[in-house]
């Protein structure tokens, strides 16, 4: 008897031991999914957004791979891959989808209507039908909007009052966005306000269409370009910027790291900041929040970035009044 009291003891105490060990094997953590059209960051080209994404997860406290899983998808620039990226983060059961994407976008709001979309996009999120209002979105989609489309008139005017001169602009824009078709109409009807031709130019395969671009521009006499945000001419920012350079054409960009990589000009909201605050929003969410009850932000401050080694590498001096009204200078 002592026997079996002894050995019912022992395997009591056994199984006290083994439950926590197996619930906290068992515990699933959460996982997000994050999807992008640009192709797969490198050390010199990395993708600046997610990073951002990844310092706001870090600042609320979430490890990678110790509380928090992200799966990346990058599109390598082929917006069609998106629903079997969307098919492949729903079997892996995801409990939040993130994307600055547009395409993503769309295509996460037709394949799951249940699981949480965190969006930070550049249009407006109203007008293009992804929720129903700012203040109350409906549905599983949030998040913030850059109103980058909003900002263009003011691009091309603080341009003009940058380059006095200029007359003809390359707008130079990437062939696999379905925005930028619109954009360079939106553009257009800002400069004809301002006496400005543009000649669009869009890009199928940057690592070989962008010298024939610049060619193109000469050969039009354009005195100046304008980049359309995108992830694929993203990771070419460098070698666009460096290409206007030696075409001597000052560049205004949508995005301020294109200043950083040496282009001349930018007027935006501050994008490193939207995606951080991203992570805002995934944490509501993963503490029990839903989508339809938080509202869609909107940039509050947008800066102007001016670098000035660009414009004595291209022989321009920028009119001091402008140059006091940069919120940023690169020198």
């Amino acid at each position: 008897m002592n026997r079996e009291v002894i050995c019912l003891a022992v395997a009591t105490m056994f199984l006290a031991l083994c439950f926590p060990v197996q619930a906290q094997q068992s515990e699933r953590l959460p996982r997000i999914g994050y999807l992008s059209r640009a192709a797969k960051p490198t050390a010199e080209n990395p993708d600046l957004k997610a990073e951002a994404f990844r310092q706001g997860l870090r600042d609320l406290g979430y490890l990678e791979g110790k509380n928090i899983y992200i799966e990346f998808r990058y599109a390598e620039g082929n917006g069609q891959r998106f629903p079997s990226f969307l098919a492949e983060l729903i079997e892996l059961r995801v409990d939040v989808l993130v994307s600055g994407t547009i395409q993503a976008i769309r295509a996460a709001k037709q394949a799951t209507q249940k699981i949480p979309i965190v969006i930070v996009t550049q249009g407006d999120p109203v007008a293009s039908g992804l929720i129903d209002s700012l203040a109350r979105p409906g549905g599983n989609i949030t998040g913030l909007t850059r109103f980058t489309r909003e900002l263009n008139g003011k691009r091309l005017e603080l341009l003009k009052e940058a380059v006095p001169g200029v007359s003809r602009v390359l707008v130079l824009g990437d062939a696999g966005a379905r925005t930028a078709a619109n954009t360079v109409k939106e553009y257009e009807t800002v400069s004809r306000a301002l006496n400005i031709q543009l000649q669009s130019v869009e890009v199928r395969d940057p690592n070989h269409d962008l010298d024939g671009a610049f060619e193109a521009a000469a050969k039009a006499r354009a005195n100046a370009l304008l980049t359309v945000s995108s992830p694929v001419l993203d990771r070419h920012r460098r070698k666009i910027s460096e290409l206007a350079k030696k075409n001597r054409l000052p560049s205004m960009n949508e995005e301020s790291h294109w200043v950083e990589a040496g282009g001349l000009l930018s007027y935006a909201a501050n994008d490193a900041d939207n995606f951080r605050h991203a992570a805002v929003y995934v944490d509501k969410i993963l503490k029990g929040a839903k989508p339809a009850d938080l509202p869609v932000e909107q940039p509050t401050k947008f800066e102007f970035v001016i670098n000035l080694k660009t414009a004595k590498q291209i022989g321009l001096t920028i009119p001091p009044n402008v140059l006091a009204r940069a919120d940023k200078v690169i020198k």
